[in-house]
């Protein structure tokens, strides 16, 4: 058919710069659904999130030569993130993440008993963090949104915490994370996204994480004890192995940190001028080509490789009959030093040292914590 001499044409809307579709990824306590959301960029980036523990469950992206591999680890179903063993990966990190010492915080002379699930210490929230909830969801454009009500004294912590935490994967494939908070009393909030990334893939294990070449902007560390609390004293990263404010390959210093087999440490970001977006780390993985970029407004990042997952078998000196097994996404088996995270946050244990950061969060404010993931291919 012809109208002023020109044919009907159909024509196909253009593809958005990013899809996001929404699913059911199982059920949690009986009936209720855990909801899944994908995002998908023109460029084959991939990112799902689940409402259970507001977790980043897969990460996919090209490498150099076109292959597309899922970064971080994780579990294909549920009853993987319910496994008493998962250690806590991709999830949201709270109402406090890393340690708290003695299990005990003081605000405004007031102290208070948190749960102590790691010996005489608190960690990422005591028993039932913020990792073990099914949270609630509202998509808004491109970004969603999920939200948790933590109830007051919830594992020993004083007020009605209300966080919402959005997701969004922009069409230049960056992927951000936007954390806020507030509460009905004086309380102590430090959240946390707890993803564990090996850019060769979720599956290639220490021998492609020692190729990773890391760089984190920080001139000092927090000393730790033996129980990894901090002592308030804080450590110049000059001349140690510590040093990463240059290129380093994993490979030739995973093996040399003091008491400890890879890194599991706060490193002490360095604040520019404008500290809304500050660059935290950069890692690149030569075999691939992919390369991933850390930005925050948060004043730490605890760098740690996974440091704490079963050994491999074939590795372990002792009795193998103790080792347990963790098997993550398509049967494959995770083992210790697999993997790395960037926890963006403020620095452990805080609100008992007077010259760490401010870590106590009052009514009528509101806690605000900015991460983005930024991935490339070179």
């Amino acid at each position: 058919m012809m109208e002023c001499g020109h044919p009907y044409v159909a024509i196909c809307p253009p593809r958005p710069p990013v899809i996001l579709r929404e699913d059911e990824f199982g059920l949690w306590i009986g009936e209720t659904s855990v909801r899944r959301f994908t995002w998908r960029s023109r460029s084959n980036v991939e990112v799902q999130v689940i409402t259970y523990g507001a977790t980043v469950t897969s990460i996919k992206l090209p490498g150099a030569g076109g292959q597309i591999d899922d970064i971080v680890l994780g579990f294909d179903n549920m009853e993987g993130y319910l496994n008493p063993i998962n250690p806590y990966f991709g999830a949201t990190v709270g109402r406090v993440a890393n340690r708290v010492g003695n299990a005990k915080i003081t605000i405004d002379d007031i102290t208070y008993n948190v749960s102590a699930n790691i010996g005489q210490h608190a960690l990422h929230g005591g028993f039932k963090g913020f990792d073990k909830v099914n949270w609630n969801h509202h998509i808004c454009g491109n970004k969603v949104v999920m939200s948790y009500l933590s109830k007051d004294m919830e594992e020993g912590y004083p007020g009605d915490l209300l966080v919402n935490v959005s997701f969004e994967l922009t069409e230049d494939n960056a992927f951000l994370i936007d954390f806020q908070a507030t509460s009905t009393k004086p309380t102590v909030v430090n959240l946390t996204n707890h993803s564990y990334f090996n850019l060769a893939g979720h599956d290639k294990g220490i021998e492609e994480l020692t190729k990773h070449e890391v760089c984190i902007n920080a001139d000092k560390i927090t000393e730790v004890d033996k129980d990894s609390i901090p002592t308030g004293k804080l450590l110049p990263v000059s001349n140690t192995v510590f040093d990463l404010r240059i290129p380093t390959a994993l490979g030739k210093v995973i093996d040399k940190i003091p008491g400890y087999d890879g890194f599991d440490h706060n490193f002490c970001v360095s604040q520019p001028s404008k500290p809304e977006e500050i660059f935290v780390a950069r890692v690149f993985h030569p075999t691939s080509g992919r390369a991933m970029e850390v930005y925050s407004n948060q004043p730490g990042v605890q760098f740690y490789n996974s440091n704490f997952i079963p050994e491999d078998p074939n590795k372990y000196q002792g009795d193998r009959s103790k080792l347990k097994t963790l098997v993550g996404k398509g049967g494959c088996h995770y083992y210790k030093n697999g993997a790395m995270c960037f926890e963006t946050q403020n620095w452990p244990d805080a609100v008992n040292h007077a010259n760490f950061p401010p870590a106590v969060l009052y009514p009528g404010d509101t806690y605000h914590h900015t991460v983005k993931y930024k991935f490339f291919v070179n």
